[in-house]
């Protein structure tokens, strides 16, 4: 059980998004999707990245919001239409992880089927849970994939630190490549051990 309330895992998602919207403001762009399951910890996280990205670049961002197993073609042709330079994919939140995943699978097909342009960038929690390398079976995402710049965020708990990496595919492998880190506050590096963790923030 995590040591966490879920007003505290709110706040937690507020905090990372302030992170990962200046992260993405970082790679120059001024245009950008996001892409979240409908769930409270999604859009909570994903409107902190979008409310970042703006105040860093003053440039256009908006909120694709999908509704697991129902959507998922339909949100690939509206973000085809809406032509970011990177979608953001921010799976996770509270939903069950095996639909989550299933569903993140679902969106990368038909990501694949209509060519959405732009770099891709993963959430942490679906990259972990390996969404990426379920989708990777697939032939014709693995081929649109390798075809793009792609990106997760992952968490450094006892370094207090957010890392940006670039994702290669190597065969049926993924490697990452730590580009940037961000040093992030006491309070946001002891929600993230006590919600992710178990365990009280270790670093001083």
């Amino acid at each position: 059980m995590p040591l966490t309330t879920f007003e505290e895992e709110i706040y937690l998602r507020a905090l990372t998004g302030r992170l990962v919207g200046k992260a993405i403001a970082d790679l120059g762009i001024n245009k950008l999707a996001v892409v979240a399951p409908k769930n409270i910890i999604c859009s909570s996280i994903a409107t902190a990245t979008e409310a970042a990205f703006i105040d860093h670049t003053g440039g256009v961002t908006y909120h694709f919001m999908v509704e697991l197993g129902k959507n998922e073609a339909e949100i690939a042709k509206r973000l085809k239409e809406f032509g970011a330079q990177v979608v953001l994919l921010q799976f996770g939140g509270e939903s069950p992880i095996e639909e989550v995943k299933k569903s993140f699978v679902e969106l990368l097909k038909a990501m694949a089927e209509e060519q959405v342009p732009g770099a891709i960038v993963f959430h942490v929690r679906i990259f972990a849970a390996g969404g990426v390398k379920e989708a990777l079976k697939d032939e014709k995402v693995k081929e649109y994939l390798k075809g793009k710049d792609l990106y997760v965020y992952t968490v450094g708990f006892d370094e207090g630190k957010v890392y940006v990496n670039k994702v290669t595919i190597e065969g049926d492998d993924l490697k990452l490549q730590k580009l940037v880190e961000y040093h992030v506050t006491l309070e946001h590096a002891d929600l993230l051990n006590r919600s992710l963790k178990d365990r009280k923030v270790t670093f001083q």
